[in-house]
């Protein structure tokens, strides 16, 4: 058992150097050239609360997005609803629900279903500028399905599949991606965390659609006859990335040599992107028990701390977040069968718009 952990762990610091040598794209010419960026939106409350930074640690259903390693080492049934006001003031609503439920005795299969709302659009037109002719409504839909198992007491690893789905009435695209991660423990405690994972590597996208039909006149013809042509979209890639972290937990006021009932976790994570700028994140997370746990975490990278800027050359922040994030979760076990309820909140500061405010209601089965 020792010899796969140390065998596990090389894998891990091989892994880690290749992908930051190869991928460490941090480019911010490249800014805002891929698609479907909404895979990039963590959408859960207690790992936005911890600004991402627990690749490492993260179990359960917000593994998924994290680090799909992290989702079989949950041995009970969990199930999250989440409800998340991003960017207030720009009317963007996002929905997500989750399912983790253990397979045998090593493994977990876990999905997910998160969706966009952005209200209500104004449809223009050349002869229309300022509507009054109708709205559209966007939709973005992604589905993640994963499975993931422990190899031995120290070593997890896993897959997620996603389709992703973008659409309004009369334009669509579809796709698919592909997440692998791992994840190591080790401690007398199972104290030591490390952890990484490789997201959105999947096929380019484009859109297709009767909205981009238009009619044209014939070649040659002298009866005014039209035809309807179809424009080619041009495709986009995915936003892959790679989450390298690791993770520590000190365990307060211990008894004859047993876990205390205080935890705190310090983690900190490096994510490099291939299309815009690369990350480093830390956090910090007390818990009290299962019933309680309070979390921080910051978000660093080129410009953060400057001005908003719309030239990618200047070294400006290329974001609308500021960095900050911070987030709680209090849970209790009800009824006979100890059903464990939580509901979680996080808060990510941004500038402009007021901020994102995430809330989270769990269920341990």
């Amino acid at each position: 058992m020792k010899n796969k952990s140390t065998v596990a762990a090389i894998m891990i610091g091989f892994a880690a150097s290749y992908y930051c040598s190869d991928l460490k794209a941090g480019n911010p010419g490249r800014s805002g050239q891929a698609g479907a960026s909404e895979l990039l939106i963590d959408p859960w409350a207690g790992t936005t609360g911890f600004a991402d930074a627990n690749t490492a640690c993260v179990q359960g259903i917000e593994a998924q997005f994290l680090n799909v390693a992290g989702t079989a080492r949950l041995n009970r049934t969990e199930v999250i609803l989440a409800s998340d006001e991003y960017l207030v003031g720009s009317g963007i609503h996002i929905s997500t629900a989750g399912l983790n439920q253990p397979v045998g005795e090593s493994g977990a299969f876990g999905i997910s279903i998160m969706s966009m709302n952005m209200g209500n659009i104004n449809v223009t037109t050349f002869d229309n500028p300022d509507g009054g002719i109708g709205y559209f409504t966007p939709q973005i839909i992604n589905i993640g399905a994963s499975y993931a198992r422990h190899f031995s007491d120290k070593i997890y690893g896993g897959v997620n599949i996603k389709l992703i789905s973008e659409a309004i009435s009369s334009v669509h695209a579809f796709g698919a991606a592909i997440d692998a991660g791992i994840q190591y423990v080790d401690g007398k405690n199972q104290n030591i965390h490390f952890g990484i994972a490789l997201q959105n590597v999947g096929p380019a996208m484009s859109y297709s659609g009767d909205g981009l039909a238009f009619e044209t006149a014939l070649p040659v013809t002298t009866s005014g006859q039209t035809e309807t042509a179809q424009q080619r979209s041009q495709t986009y890639e995915l936003p892959s990335r790679v989450n390298i972290g690791a993770a520590y937990d000190f365990y307060l006021a211990k008894d004859s040599g047993k876990k205390g009932n205080h935890r705190l976790t310090v983690a900190a994570n490096f994510t490099s992107n291939s299309f815009t700028q690369d990350q480093e994140m830390a956090g910090v997370e007390y818990a009290y028990k299962t019933y309680f746990a309070i979390r921080a975490g910051y978000i660093f990278q080129n410009g953060i701390t400057s001005d908003l800027s719309t030239d990618p050359t200047n070294g400006g922040r290329l974001t609308v977040f500021t960095g900050l994030c911070a987030g709680a979760t209090l849970q209790y076990p009800v009824g006979k069968k100890h059903t464990l309820f939580g509901i979680s909140y996080s808060y990510r500061s941004t500038n402009p718009y007021s901020g994102c405010h995430t809330i989270g209601i769990k269920m341990d089965l």
